[in-house]
């Protein structure tokens, strides 16, 4: 005889035996009163054990049920199928019923419970519910390998595997059943939803028993049209768009709150802590599909519904470097569309002021001089630290607060550029990279005692920031070779290698072409030296003694910036001898070339006898010529220095007037005295200075080079690009030369139309017949 099923409130257990056991032919309702007890027992008092001995006969039970022969008309299934499959059915309906009949009585003990409660005595049945679910899927193992396989493999979706009947029949018969709130919500869902809002205000909730609670949200999502299948339709259904709406609704009267009675910068933290505790909820207890939309939601009414507030606050924050509130700001709003494009607007343009506020800081004032009385110049060191310190400043807040953002950079970039190009210093193009060239200059002298090589080579590398920004490098490009041949020339250099590290930053900055002059400089001087080692040894093997200390430097026409100034030039007899030497070898050495003496940039030394004190003066070629006068006479008319040495009077003229504020001449009138009074505290007195005229027309002549230089390029680039197309529009033509230009300097409209209309004249363009734009 079957045992009698036990109450499911009973605490006390007494299992069937092997007595109890159903014969193997036993009918269907033999079987199942045996098998209902066990069934029973697992689904709710598994907690109390089960012997396996006991476990065995249970699942004998259900062999010996769906092996033993077909008894006709005790199925609701198709009559035509086996006998095993109809004693299955049988078994999988009387099962089904049960399963149904048990979460109804659940279902009946939830209806006076709510909130918490209810949500405890959810999860409390869940639990025991689906664990004991998996050991009766066991228990029926035989009738899922076949009665149900072959079942679903002859198309019978509704028909399921044990555990997956059991979820079915939970879900329809006990999970769709909870009533609905004035919320238009299960009571169940809401009392989720009422504990994530006590979790929002403060409150402390157990997050594992709202996990419990919404991962069976997710077990339910079962496609009853194929068993194998699982979606997300019941926690989408039942709790995530519900969860989404108050979700909105909660920050939305939140923020809005926060906002009109607290600072941006609070409101800021607020929001960030908000969308961190957002994140954080889905690891804690919400299924992980749930995160792009929340995080869409709160995005929205945290940060979109407040983005001006945030973008209006920007600039203080800028101005008041509020380096934190900055980064939150970015973190913020570069989690939604065009959040930040007013910022990098606004921090464009505070940059470019800040470049201009700070070159503006550092120009002398107007009327200003120096010790000496002269009208005070900008210092090339200040203009472009000045600058560097801007970039330098911006460089960090794009890297720090902005995250490197591609955008900021861009913003960064462009708007030193616009200051770099046009400040109040530099109110044409060609001045930044003048003064670019001479900060080089002076970091690269030997006059700068204030830089080790480690620091001298970081110097270097600051200045090629700044000479990324400039528009017109090719002005950079003949200021920097003239003051390169200068150093050069006077051995002024404070190292060889850091003059070629320097060429070397230019080249990988503007190519091969930019730097091969500068390149072949530093050729033509280690040449001359050999040159000027060969000269020595042939002057030593011919026995020619000289108390002169010769070191010519032989330099090629198409790579100096140098030319020989328009004046004759009598050559002092005291170096006479040795030029004629020197002339005639380099003739016999490099027959076919020749020779030009460049005396405006050759420097001297002369030894003073005529004092009691000695001196070496250190001069130029133009005035050693003018003090070796004075070897024959300590008075000399200025009509007779002009005769002797033959030096043009727009040269001469400053000359001399260097040699008297030195006082080593002096002057009465017409006539020039040698001042046999001469003092100085150095033994090495320097003579050869720069004539500010001079320096003037040196910039001028820079500019009107680096003007003609740009004629041909503008010429060679549309006879380049004319090869390659044959015909083009007016205007396409203008247009691909100023892309292709804009990398050397800021093409000029009216000059590359000049340079069409030049090659038009030559015949090396010419206009289409059918059209005056072609």
């Amino acid at each position: 005889m079957a045992p009698a099923a036990s109450s499911s409130s009973s605490s006390t257990w007494v299992e069937p035996t092997k007595d109890d056991k159903p014969p193997k032919d036993a009918d269907l309702k033999t079987a199942w009163a045996f098998l209902q007890v066990g069934v029973e027992h697992m689904m709710s008092r598994m907690h109390l054990g089960m012997s396996y001995s006991y476990y065995i006969l249970l699942f004998t039970a259900v062999y010996d049920f769906c092996t033993q022969p077909g008894k006709t008309g005790q199925s609701t299934f198709s009559a035509n199928r086996g006998g095993a499959s109809l004693q299955g059915a049988d078994l999988y309906r009387s099962l089904h019923t049960w399963l149904s009949e048990h979460c109804k009585r659940m279902r009946q003990d939830s209806e006076n419970l709510s909130d918490l409660e209810l949500l405890k005595f959810y999860a409390t049945q869940w639990d025991r519910y689906t664990t004991g679910a998996r050991y009766v899927n066991k228990l029926f193992n035989y009738l899922n390998k076949h009665w149900v396989k072959r079942e679903k493999d002859e198309g019978r979706k509704e028909v399921y595997t044990v555990y997956t009947l059991a979820l079915v029949a939970w879900k329809q018969n006990f999970f769709r059943h909870f009533t609905v709130s004035s919320a238009g919500m299960s009571r169940l869902t809401q009392a989720v939803l009422r504990q994530i809002e006590q979790q929002r205000d403060g409150e402390v909730i157990d997050s594992t028993l709202l996990k419990k609670v919404i991962d069976s949200y997710v077990s339910l999502g079962l496609d009853e049209a194929d068993a194998q299948r699982q979606n997300l339709d019941v926690y989408r259904e039942y709790f995530q768009t519900p969860f989404l709406n108050t979700t909105e609704q909660y920050y939305r009267a939140e923020s809005a709150a926060f906002v009109s009675s607290n600072s941006v910068s609070d409101y800021m933290k607020k929001a960030e802590a908000r969308l961190q505790e957002e994140s954080d909820r889905v690891n804690l207890y919400l299924h992980d599909s749930t995160r792009t939309d929340l995080k869409v939601k709160c995005e929205n009414v945290l940060i979109s519904e407040h983005n001006s507030i945030m973008w209006n606050e920007f600039q203080s924050l800028l101005d008041a470097d509020r380096v934190d509130d900055l980064s939150r700001m970015y973190g913020l709003l570069s989690r939604i569309v065009g959040g930040l494009d007013p910022l990098r607007e606004k921090f464009g343009e505070h940059v470019k002021k800040a470049g201009q506020a700070a070159v503006e800081k550092v120009l002398p004032a107007p009327g200003a001089t120096t010790e000496t009385g002269k009208a005070e110049t900008l210092d090339p060191k200040a203009y472009i630290e000045a600058l560097l310190e801007v970039h330098s400043k911006y460089t960090e807040v794009v890297e720090g607060p902005f995250r490197a953002e591609m955008g900021f950079n861009k913003s960064l970039d462009q708007a030193c550029r616009d200051f770099c190009n046009q400040n109040a210093a530099a109110t044409t193009s060609t001045r930044s990279p003048e003064l670019l060239a001479s900060y080089c200059d002076q970091l690269l002298r030997k006059s700068n005692k204030d830089l080790d090589a480690e620091s001298l080579e970081a110097a270097l590398n600051q200045t090629m920031i700044i000479f990324k920004f400039i528009d017109d490098k090719d002005v950079f490009q003949k200021f920097y070779q003239k003051k390169l041949a200068q150093r050069l020339v006077g051995s002024l250099s404070a190292s060889d290698d850091s003059e070629s590290s320097m060429i070397t930053k230019l080249k990988e900055v503007s190519g091969f072409d930019y730097t091969n002059k500068l390149s072949r400089m530093f050729t033509d001087v280690n040449l001359s030296k050999d040159l000027s080692e060969r000269f020595k040894d042939k002057e030593r093997t011919q026995g020619v003694s000289s108390d002169i200390d010769f070191a010519p430097l032989v330099l090629g026409t198409n790579f100096w910036p140098l030319a020989p100034q328009q004046t004759d030039f009598n050559i002092p007899r005291e170096i006479r001898s040795t030029y004629d030497r020197f002339t005639a070898f380099h003739n016999e050495v490099h027959q076919g070339r020749k020779l030009t003496w460049l005396w405006h940039v050759s420097k001297n030394e002369l030894r003073t006898t005529y004092l009691p004190q000695k001196f070496i003066f250190m001069t130029s070629s133009y005035q050693m010529a003018i003090l070796t006068q004075f070897n024959e006479n300590d008075s000399l008319s200025y009509n007779e220095i002009l005769t002797g040495t033959k030096i043009a009077e727009g040269i001469l003229k400053p000359q001399l007037a260097l040699l008297v504020k030195a006082k080593v001449l002096l002057q009465e009138g017409e006539n020039y005295d040698l001042n046999l009074n001469f003092k100085s505290k150095k033994i090495r007195v320097q003579l050869n200075q720069a004539v500010k005229s001079e320096q003037k027309a040196e910039a001028k002549e820079v500019l009107a080079a680096v003007d003609e230089d740009r004629k041909f390029i503008y010429q060679a680039t549309i006879v380049r690009l004319m090869k390659g197309r044959k015909t083009m529009q007016h205007q396409a033509l203008i247009q691909e030369v100023t892309a292709q230009i804009s990398s050397k300097f800021t093409p000029k409209i009216p000059e590359i139309k000049k340079a069409i209309d030049y090659l038009i004249d030559k015949e090396y363009l010419e206009r289409s017949a059918e059209s005056n734009n072609t």
